[in-house]
């Protein structure tokens, strides 16, 4: 009985263990179709990704192609406007990018290049008929260097017409920087290929192991063995079709999908390959999971189904890969968009906020016309005003040109203009805008130099007054009232070479700065910010426009401070000397070969005779009045005497003005001037109660040392006005076209102090209607604005010269407009005016031109 249960229980367990066997074939076949079809899918989706991966590069490559295009417009734009197009290109340096870049004007088969040779564009070849962003694009060659490049032509247009041709060499190493370091971990292989000549012109870093046989197409062929002819038949026809191309083929005893990608309208083309199993590698690890679960399925029933579980979370995992992919470049395609409102409203804060900087020396205008009106009977005082006026107008004018060419400041390519200038003006300037502002919050202001050896200096002027009034504005507005500001321009040892090493400090007892704003002072748009400098107005540019200026002058700046003590600026320049300048005559004709210098301050005395050691005048220096008395008459005991005495409105034993009344009661007839701090306002009218005294504004410099010389011995002659502002305008007759009203009265104004003849009108219209009705030689000069009603100056001038009368083409015609850059001067040259003048006008620069003009025209008359 126990065998016959034993059999029925092994029956009965034979169906259930086929049933089990059964099921589970059927789940093993299940989970391998599956599988199966899951490791095509993933195999499908990996080829689609090398596609999408080729047609990135492809783009990359298309867009780097572009990007060069498009600077080459540039650079051609740029020759068409400027005066000298192949000194421009002689000097252009070459980069990783671009190897040469070269010039051929119109109806030449010869030009220049930036590597100092002649050009040739004859073995070039442009007979593909491909392009990139419009330009012609040559066949890939080996330059001179022995690396591969091609060449685009652009055309260089001036007025619709063709002047010249602009060709530049691009090398297609420079590719690396922006194609991919390598995919399928480095597995895949890829080369460039020129497809004209099937030269491969470029390998990218990180690419695959590169073969030496692989120079060409033919040696791609022969090195991976594909010598099917059919095959490469069907390769040849797509290159020549410019269509992409994938095939199986073994490669090096792996089975590869072998690649051909069009880039740029088949220009080039990507080729390479990818071993099956990168590719497959997903699917193979499917494969291996599925062979483990039929080979356990037995033991490994559920296990099974984990596996396919975990199969579709891998899934899942692809899918989101790419949608993180798409998402990543969503997000680029935004910070992109970000970026360029974040530009553009970056531009917009900063013209709102400009008002700082244009404030300043608007300021300076303000309060000397104020001034003005108050000592109008002052004619001294008058002309100080005045010059101050003008310096202050002119440094508001420089500020106005950089605001409206806001593309330069934001790049810091703001361009110097190096020309000769004194720091006696420059210091001039700056006391003329700051010292109003200081006074104005009841600060001193003290200014000194010390140990320059050249007062005259090469340099831009302006920008160097840039420098300063940021600095100091800064140091009055984060001061409080009563405080102290200090300019000091120190004179260091000089290096080797025709330079003087300079250093400019200025220095506040002021709210003083965190160390955490210190880090971040001299970036764009950024301030103190706490309870006491919130309310002080400013854009947050001065410091970052004040570093990019010096650091393009060569130099450096720095800054300590500490909160509640100051801040202290040091900017260090080296400027160029000048070669030497012949002043002995000045001196020789003045009389003057003995001076008396008197100050308790041993750094100006030393700052004296350190100025006027070049001149060839002996200079005494003292430090208080008691010795200066007895200097002056032991020296006119001697029968000498000295020609010119200097004294400091304060010496340390006596006053000034006290110090001059003793001289001049001792016998001394020499003419005195007082060294006076801040233009010498307390010490003025003092001054005036000693005879053939003057006032000389500290610190010394030579050249305000010789005007006041000038000024003295033009007062002693009673000559009160003094300014030579040119030749006058007597028996010149002009027609004058302005529509400003106010313009206009000025204009009137100034022309008839002159002595001029003239006749205004409100438009170009109107201009040419009076031109065309006058007589030959009516008027000798025409002064014409620009942006005018009606009819603009250009068209205006245009009509004039067209008109059929002989004294049309030659009559000189003077713009004077408020567009004052480079490229509105040309615009006025080439519509045929003769002289281009920027307001404000200057009266003087206007005389001359007239003048000339005026007289040429009437020579070439007789």
């Amino acid at each position: 009985m126990k065998r016959k249960h034993g059999k029925a229980g092994t029956d009965r367990g034979i169906p259930l263990f086929l049933s089990i066997i059964f099921v589970f074939c059927m789940l093993g076949a299940v989970v391998f179709t599956v599988s199966r079809k899951i490791s095509v899918e993933m195999s499908e989706s990996a080829i689609q990704n090398l596609s999408e991966s080729l047609d990135l590069i492809k783009g990359t490559t298309e867009a780097i192609l572009q990007k060069e295009a498009e600077f080459q417009q540039l650079i051609a734009q740029e020759l068409a406007t400027i005066k000298d197009p192949e000194e421009f290109i002689r000097s252009y340096n070459k980069n990783s990018t671009m190897v040469r870049m070269s010039f051929i004007p119109s109806g030449e088969t010869e030009g220049v290049s930036n590597m100092g040779d002649g050009f040739s564009a004859k073995d070039l070849d442009f007979s593909e008929g491909k392009t990139a962003g419009g330009l012609p694009v040559s066949q890939s060659y080996l330059n001179y260097m022995g690396t591969w490049a091609y060449t685009m032509k652009c055309p260089v247009l001036k007025d619709e017409e063709e002047i010249a041709t602009l060709y530049i060499e691009y090398v297609y190493d420079s590719f690396d920087e922006s194609l991919p370091k390598g995919f399928y971990n480095g597995r895949a292989m890829l080369y460039i290929m020129d497809a004209k000549s099937e030269r491969l012109v470029l390998k990218p870093r990180g690419m695959g192991e590169r073969n030496a046989g692989h120079l060409n197409l033919e040696d791609f062929y022969r090195a991976n063995n594909i010598l099917e002819e059919d095959l490469r038949d069907e390769v040849s026809e797509c290159v020549r079709s410019g269509k992409n191309i994938l095939f199986y083929h073994d490669i090096q005893g792996k089975s590869s999908l072998n690649y051909m990608w069009s880039v740029n309208g088949g220009a080039l083309y990507l080729i390479g390959y990818v071993p099956i199993e990168a590719i497959q590698q997903e699917g193979r690890t499917v494969n291996q999971n599925i062979f483990i679960v039929v080979a356990v399925m037995l033991i490994a029933f559920f296990l099974c189904c984990v596996l396919y579980y975990f199969n579709q979370r891998q899934q899942e995992r692809v899918r989101r890969e790419r949608e993180a992919e798409r998402e990543i470049h969503n997000r680029q395609l935004a910070q992109a968009l970000q970026a360029a409102q974040v530009a553009n409203q970056s531009k917009t804060t900063f013209l709102s906020n400009m008002s700082h900087d244009i404030r300043t020396p608007m300021n300076a205008v303000l309060g000397f016309t104020s001034l003005l009106s108050r000592d109008a009977e002052n004619p001294v005082k008058v002309r100080e005003y005045t010059k101050k006026i003008t310096a202050s107008g002119q440094h508001l004018l420089s500020l106005i040109n950089d605001i409206l060419d806001v593309s330069k400041i934001e790049s810091g390519k703001v361009a110097l203009a190096i020309e000769e200038f004194t720091l006696s003006d420059l210091v001039s300037s700056v006391d003329a805008i700051i010292r109003p502002m200081a006074g104005a919050r009841n600060q001193s202001f003290e200014v000194s130099v010390t140990d320059i050896k050249h007062e005259y200096l090469m340099g831009d002027e302006t920008r160097l007054n840039q420098i300063l009034i940021n600095l100091l504005s800064n140091a009055v507005k984060y001061t409080e009232e009563g405080g102290h500001i200090w300019l000091r321009i120190i004179g260091l040892k000089q290096r080797p070479g025709p330079y003087e090493h300079i250093r400019i400090e200025v220095e506040d007892d002021g709210y003083g700065m965190t160390p955490e704003y210190l880090e971040t002072i001299f970036e764009a748009f950024t301030r103190a910010e706490n309870s006491t400098t919130n309310k002080v107005q400013g854009t947050g540019l001065g410091m970052a426009i004040t570093k990019n200026i010096v650091e393009l002058m060569g130099g450096t700046i720095d800054v300590s401070s500490e909160v509640g003590k100051g801040s202290l600026f040091r900017v260090e320049l080296e400027l160029r000397i000048p070669k030497g300048r012949a002043d002995q005559k000045f001196w020789e004709a003045s009389g003057i070969s003995h001076i008396l210098a008197a100050d308790g301050d041993a750094g100006v005395r030393e700052s004296i005779r350190t100025l006027m050691k070049d001149t060839g005048i002996h200079v005494d220096t003292v430090s208080d009045g008691e010795e200066a008395l007895r200097l002056a008459c032991d020296r006119r005991r001697s029968g000498g005497g000295y020609q010119m005495i200097l004294l400091d409105e304060k010496l340390p034993d006596m006053d000034g003005v006290l110090a001059a009344q003793r001289l001049r009661a001792s016998g001394e007839v020499s003419p005195i001037l007082f060294l006076a701090a801040g233009g010498g306002d307390r010490t003025q009218e003092a001054a005036l109660s000693v005879e053939r005294t003057g006032i000389l504004a500290k610190p010394f410099f030579v050249s305000a040392f010789k005007e006041a010389i000038i000024e003295m011995r033009d007062r002693e002659h009673g000559a009160e006005n003094t300014e030579d502002e040119g030749e006058s305008l007597e028996g010149i007759c002009l027609l004058a076209a302005e529509d400003n009203e106010i313009n206009a009265e000025i204009l009137a104004e100034l022309l008839e102090i002159e002595g001029a003849k003239f006749e205004i009108v409100g438009n170009g219209r109107l201009a040419l209607e009076r031109f065309e009705a006058s007589t030959e030689g009516e008027f000798d000069a025409i002064l014409m604005d620009v942006q005018m009603p009606v009819m603009n100056g250009y068209e205006a001038t245009r009509a004039i010269r067209a008109l059929k009368r002989p004294d049309a083409g030659r009559i000189p015609i003077i713009a004077m407009t408020a567009n004052a850059f480079s490229e509105d001067e040309k615009a006025a040259l080439d519509a045929g005016m003769d002289v281009h003048l920027a307001k404000p006008i200057d009266m003087g620069l206007l005389k001359k031109m007239v003048r000339q003009c005026a007289l040429r025209d009437r020579a070439s008359r007789l």
